[in-house]
């Protein structure tokens, strides 16, 4: 489930935490590159013991190359790559054992949500993919009970997390919900200590490490704060000492070691082999290799040498550090004592207790999803949302025409897509032609540095131009913009490359042109992230908003001075509750801004220089039951008034928009997902991000209007997936129905506005 509610409990467990000093000055030393990888879009690492052939899984995070890969531990200078799978693109992974004589490796692909399990010894995918689970994961980590045997997963997301059984049934695998609860931020790394019977887990660009007991219960755990580090962490991984277990904490450049049982500092190892290195999905093999006679530490590293997956050797630094070396260490070993709670009496669906009233003593205390006496029976989240029956625990069988998170979003399928283009796509913008709408263009951004800049397509998504620039982000259009004695239109975009203002000229036939003054800086060290436009009806000038990931927007006026574009900064605001924020839209007729907190919520303030911008109004939320991390795109559909029309907002963890009335209090109406349209042969849009829409007829193609929305898997009619990014063309007649379009102003001509 996504965005539940913290307990008031746990907020109490979290605020009365304290945090433990770090006493006494910690020995360094150092522990340098032993062997990496070549280049790959990593973040996370696992490791698959074995005598024979010990292994690095690390994760594949690219568009066609996304899954997991497999390199031998033998390296001496570099890792080599035994085995590559691409289920897609792949943030998470890591290995159990022993489950029903088989040892796996579990990955949770991001197009389409399922968890999948692959034999560890050959790679080769075991059952099919299983327990779809929407949302935008972070952190996966596995903990196998030492009292009963039992094979248990965390996987983290936006401030929740869940818990799942894993086990065997019936000759195959299944993934079953113990339970889900929230955890004030966003976990992106996670280890289980055995020793200490605790999960810990951390957030971005925070020094604190915060835990909770591991544990064969439904009770929702009491979130504490192990303690703090010296510095922003960026991973964890757990080494199973022969007493009591060390907690390995990465920070830039290095990583500490901790005692788990008092969160002492026992020393740090400064990683060396390399420039400007940063590390994080750290991992440990503690057994002895061929090569490495007391284990190494993985991780994913970026460095001036690039991007990829490295190890280093624990033998010399332990011994610096004078910690314990545990060689033998075999996660397979098994409890002697085990005695499983998952029982028959509680139908395997839940844990048995005692004390309560059911027959021969024993109370049952029921995984998610399951309920009765003896969690016999089951349910569904929402009964389904009224669109779908319930056919197992929380599993919806979906009425035809609705689809996503137990039935509660519309679906609707894309008419077209954009020619493949770029690399890492983004946002789109629709520019209106003045000569014939049926000509109007789509103009979207590649952000990454391969294909890095503008794609302009027709609308049947043929692309008909591609113009280099910095990085782009966000784009956004500029109409009527007056330029010494000629008025132009324009498109906008941040540009990360460089960290500027980028404009350029869109020409009477849809296509762009530089402009002097095109470029325009920022102030010192702000590091741009999304951007959107703004012509106040007030004055009438036209201005430039531009954020950061911190959450600090500055407002630029834009003019034209000396034959060029020029800016200058008049006003700079902190965005919502300080969360990453990245899209925004602005609602010229209301005098509005609308931005999105990716983790949080999207927010309406006034977009006038001297409005107050202490307070903004949030229009919806992560947790309200109908709004799901992380809220990316914002796009305006304008009405025949300034009371009508609808704003449109993408929700990439669950592939899906949320739709919401233009005028206050801003109602919500429907969330809608893009299915695949196999007639067509368009393929569904996932983890969508930037997102356009005018309820403007464009012609005999869209009638009813547009909304154009970015994909982040572009998959292949024939199989795989595309390095190049597309987008998906929807009529909005489609998403809204006939009875909503009657709000939409199929007349609007953005330049008599």
């Amino acid at each position: 489930m996504i965005g539940i509610p913290i307990p008031s409990s746990m907020k109490s467990s979290y605020l009365s935490a304290t945090l433990l000093a770090i006493q006494g000055a910690a020995l360094e030393v150092n522990l340098s590159i032993s062997a990496r990888s070549g280049e790959v879009a990593s973040d996370w690492t696992a490791v698959f013991y074995d005598a024979e052939h010990p292994t690095l899984v690390g994760n594949d995070g690219g568009a066609s190359s996304g899954g997991f890969r497999l390199f031998s531990l033998d390296g001496n200078t570099s890792l080599t790559e035994t085995k590559h799978e691409t289920p897609g693109r792949t943030k998470l992974v890591t290995t159990v054992y022993g489950l029903d004589g088989k040892d796996l490796i579990v990955t949770i692909a991001q197009p389409d949500s399922y968890f999948r399990l692959y034999d560890a010894s050959t790679a080769e995918q075991v059952a099919e993919p299983l327990a779809r689970t929407l949302g935008d994961w972070s952190a996966l980590c596995p903990w196998k009970s030492q009292s009963s045997g039992e094979q248990y997963l965390y996987l983290f997301g936006k401030s929740q997390a869940m818990q799942f059984l894993l086990r065997g049934r019936n000759g195959s695998y299944e993934f079953v919900e113990i339970q889900s609860f929230g955890t004030l931020v966003e976990a992106s790394s996670c280890a289980v200590s055995l020793s200490a019977q605790s999960v810990y887990f951390l957030t971005d660009d925070n020094p604190v490490i915060y835990t909770f007991r591991a544990a064969e219960e439904t009770i929702v755990p009491q979130i504490g704060v192990l303690g703090e580090a010296d510095a922003d962490v960026t991973g964890l991984a757990i080494y199973v000492g022969l007493k009591s277990d060390y907690l390995l904490v990465a920070q830039e450049g290095l990583v500490a070691v901790y005692d788990t049982s008092s969160f002492t500092v026992l020393g740090s190892m400064i990683l060396t082999g390399d420039e400007d290195i940063e590390i994080q999905g750290l991992n440990v093999y503690q057994a002895p290799t061929p090569s490495y006679s007391a284990g190494v530490v993985t991780y994913a590293i970026e460095s001036d040498s690039g991007t990829g997956f490295a190890i280093s050797s624990l033998e010399e630094a332990f011994n610096e550090l004078g910690l314990d070396l545990n060689t033998i260490y075999d996660p397979r070993t098994k409890s002697t004592n085990s005695s499983t709670p998952v029982c028959s009496e509680c139908s395997l669906s839940g844990f048995c207790g005692v004390g309560g009233a059911h027959v021969g003593g024993l109370s049952c205390s029921c995984f998610t999803g399951f309920e009765g006496a003896n969690c016999a029976a089951f349910t569904c989240r929402n009964d389904c949302s009224g669109h779908g029956a319930c056919v197992g625990a929380n599993s919806c069988q979906c009425d035809e025409g609705w689809g996503g998170l137990y039935c509660a979003f519309k679906v609707v399928q894309a008419v077209a897509e954009t020619d493949a283009n770029g690399g890492d796509g983004d946002d789109p913008a629709i520019w209106i032609s003045p000569i014939d709408k049926s000509q109007s263009r789509i103009i979207t951004t590649t952000k990454s540095e391969e294909g890095a800049g503008f794609g302009v397509f027709d609308l049947s998504g043929r692309l008909v131009q591609t113009i280099d620039a910095g990085e782009p982000n966000n784009v956004d259009v500029i109409y009527n913009f007056q330029a010494g004695n000629r008025t132009v239109d324009l498109i906008y975009a941040a540009c990360r490359a460089d960290n500027t203002l980028c404009l350029f000229e869109i020409t009477a036939n849809g296509t762009l042109q530089i402009i002097a003054g095109g470029t325009q800086p920022t102030k010192a060290d702000y590091e741009v992230y999304g951007s959107c436009v703004y012509r106040s009806r007030i004055s009438g000038k036209q201005y430039l908003f531009v954020n950061a990931k911190s959450a600090e927007y500055l407002q630029y006026e834009l003019a034209w001075v000396d034959n060029a574009l020029q800016t200058r900064l008049v006003r700079n605001f902190t965005g919502g509750s300080g969360g990453q924020v990245e899209g925004c839209v602005s609602d010229q007729a209301n005098g509005w801004i609308i931005i999105s907190e990716e983790p949080h919520a999207f927010w309406r303030y006034g977009a006038e220089p001297d409005d107050d911008s202490s307070e903004g109004l949030i229009i919806g939320e992560v947790g309200d039951g109908t709004m799901y991390a992380d809220v990316e795109g914002v796009t305006l559909v304008e009405g025949p008034s300034a009371d009508e029309g609808f704003i449109i907002v993408s929700q990439q963890g669950v592939s899906a928009c949320n739709v919401y009335r233009r005028a206050a209090p801003h109602d919500y109406v429907e969330t809608f997902t893009v299915y695949e349209n196999f007639e067509k042969g368009v393929d569904a849009v996932t983890n969508t991000d930037g997102i356009a829409a005018v309820g403007a007829a464009l012609g005999d193609v869209f009638p009813s209007g547009l909304i154009v929305v970015h994909d982040d898997a572009n998959q292949l009619p024939e199989g795989g997936t595309s390095d190049k990014a597309s987008f998906k063309l929807v009529s909005l007649g489609d998403v809204l129905g006939d009875e909503l379009m009657k709000q939409v102003d199929r007349n609007w001509d953005p330049r008599a506005s």
